[in-house]
């Protein structure tokens, strides 16, 4: 019986292992070469992957064309401005460096027609990632320019804000959740509390569960009723974490064969 009992403790340790058996893997995107101070800019649609994740890259030329233009979904940067306003300073995170000091890190927005997507080979649980603003949106709300306007407003007093909405995709394309993570926040009646963030922060998504896909989404207090949001449309991340979900089919392939095996003990020790 003790050799029963020894198996049975061996297979749920085995069972255990299995099911964790994928260590968590981070995209950090400085597995991807960069010069310095520079940006990924192919000027073609394509996807490129870091660590466990995929992202995407959607380039359009306009009619009629306009140098650099234009973009959206996914690019990755090792920009260090972080002083000079505007969109052609749209690369750059507002810290000046990637989270926990790389060097690399990736830059989303969200224009149209395609938006930014993260896509694991297999579904994953994400445990969590680094966000921070550009510098090109923590200018534009913490000063205005000619098409947002200065986060607070002139009394200091707007309760503005650019919420960031990450929502998990099973592989059906069914959504599994949203987390939010608030970019900027104006709305306390304590206007010493209003902030926009600047340093690379934690976020967890392990509320998510198993995913196959992230979106994301931002949503401003500053918009245009023709136009839309006023705020850029930009966002930094980095150091994502996930790790693969096994698959049902092994997961039953291993119960399967110590059910087998704990059979065969059983009969021996009967005997």
């Amino acid at each position: 019986m003790r050799r029963v009992i020894n198996l049975l403790a061996i297979s749920a340790i085995l069972l255990s292992a299995s099911i964790a058996r994928a260590e968590a893997a981070v995209s950090t995107f400085d597995d991807l070469p960069l010069p310095p101070n520079s940006f990924y800019f192919p000027a073609a649609s394509t996807n490129f992957v870091s660590g466990p994740a995929t992202y995407n890259h959607h380039f359009e030329t306009p009619d009629p064309p306009f140098p650099g233009c234009c973009w959206t979904g996914w690019t990755y940067s090792n920009m260090t401005d972080t002083t000079t306003p505007g969109p052609d300073n749209q690369y750059s995170a507002y810290p000046g460096i990637g989270a926990q000091g790389s060097a690399n890190y990736g830059v989303a927005f969200l224009g149209q027609p395609v938006g930014p997507t993260v896509t694991f080979a297999t579904p994953s649980v994400v445990s969590g990632a680094y966000f921070t603003n550009t510098t090109y949106a923590a200018l534009s709300m913490l000063n205005g320019d000619g098409f947002a306007k200065k986060f607070g407003g002139v009394s200091g007093n707007d309760p503005d804000f650019l919420e960031l909405i990450i929502t998990g995709k099973d592989i059906s394309g069914n959504t599994t959740g949203t987390v939010d993570f608030f970019l900027a926040d104006y709305r306390f009646a304590d206007n010493s509390k209003d902030h926009i963030v600047n340093a690379w922060t934690p976020v967890d998504l392990s509320a998510l569960g198993a995913v196959k896909q992230l979106t994301f989404g931002l949503v401003s207090s500053d918009n245009n009723p023709k136009f839309g949001m006023n705020t850029p449309a930009y966002f930094a991340m980095d150091s994502l974490t996930a790790a693969a979900v096994p698959e049902p089919s092994s997961i039953v392939l291993l119960l399967s064969g110590l059910a087998v095996m704990f059979g065969i003990m059983r009969r021996r020790t009967v005997s």
